[in-house]
């Protein structure tokens, strides 16, 4: 990796977070799924100092917080996939690990990294978006002990490949509320291969369902289709407290299509991710309202 000049592998949190604070900051290696490939090419200049996180404890693992699921960083999206916890408390996300890359890839990506990369196109930021989930950051006080802020996921991204994570910060944990009786959930993504592909567009809707059918809690979320991940506000206040027919869901399609603003690019056409958006959401809503 060009421009590193040096390299440290810390084995606690405060090491790293120090490293993180000195000036001209870091570069964090986690998985290295996105860093090594991007740097190759010329999109990553790494910071002369890489810092490898993968020794320091506490940053893997699904544990409970009451009502919420509290995912490490550094836990592998494969691991993420095979939850028990997850399965159960956030399918919405399970079903996105389901779809993430090859096997091979998901025993190295890290759900911190994925964020962190803060592409449009990351396949666990619309499920997270959808799930209110938020992130854990951490950093040093000025006495040397560490401090942590939580932010919203849906504030967490500034655009494409930035967030709201300082230069002397890490991404320590994801918070996500588990499921309350009654949701339903679907994750979508299209591209050329079900798995081996960056998504042209994704649809990420959880909600929550009563015996009648009547949708509550209604919360859509559209990934590539704009420089971060959106919430489809429109399209979710024509569901709220109603039960679904198919005028009400191609309603429904047409207001995610119209919050969306693609672009043209080397994947689609900005028409295309329109047309695919609205076919989507239109399929994901009839697949909940039937499940």
């Amino acid at each position: 990796m060009n421009g590193v000049q040096r390299y440290l592998a810390p084995t606690r949190l405060t090491q790293a977070l120090a490293a993180l604070a000195q000036p001209g900051g870091a570069t964090v290696l986690a998985g290295g799924t996105d860093l090594m490939p991007q740097t190759h090419a010329g999109r990553v200049r790494p910071a002369p100092l890489l810092l490898n996180i993968r020794r320091v404890p506490g940053l893997t693992g699904v544990t409970r917080d009451g009502d919420m699921l509290v995912i490490g960083a550094l836990t592998t999206i494969e691991d993420l996939r095979a939850d028990d916890d997850v399965r159960q408390a956030a399918p919405l996300l399970a079903q996105a690990c389901e779809r993430f890359a090859s096997e091979q890839i998901r025993n190295a990506a890290t759900l911190g990294g994925n964020l962190c990369n803060a592409s449009p196109a990351g396949d666990t930021l619309t499920p997270l978006l959808a799930l209110d989930a938020e992130v854990e950051l951490a950093s040093l006080a000025d006495a040397g002990e560490v401090r942590t802020r939580r932010v919203p996921i849906a504030d967490f991204f500034a655009g494409p490949g930035r967030t709201l994570r300082s230069h002397d910060e890490l991404l320590t944990a994801v918070r996500v509320p588990a499921a309350p009786p009654g949701q339903v959930a679907r994750f979508e993504k299209a591209g050329t291969r079900i798995g081996l592909d960056i998504s042209t567009i994704s649809v990420a809707l959880a909600a929550r369902r009563d015996a009648d059918g009547t949708l509550h809690e209604v919360r859509i979320a559209l990934g590539a289709v704009g420089p971060v991940p959106l919430r489809a506000r429109a399209a979710e206040a024509l569901l709220e407290g109603r039960r679904v027919d198919e005028a009400l869901a191609t309603a429904a399609a047409q207001a995610a299509a119209d919050a969306a603003t693609p672009i043209d690019d080397v994947r689609a056409s900005a028409w295309y991710r329109s047309e695919l958006v609205r076919n989507l959401t239109r399929r994901t809503i009839a697949d909940v309202a039937a499940s």
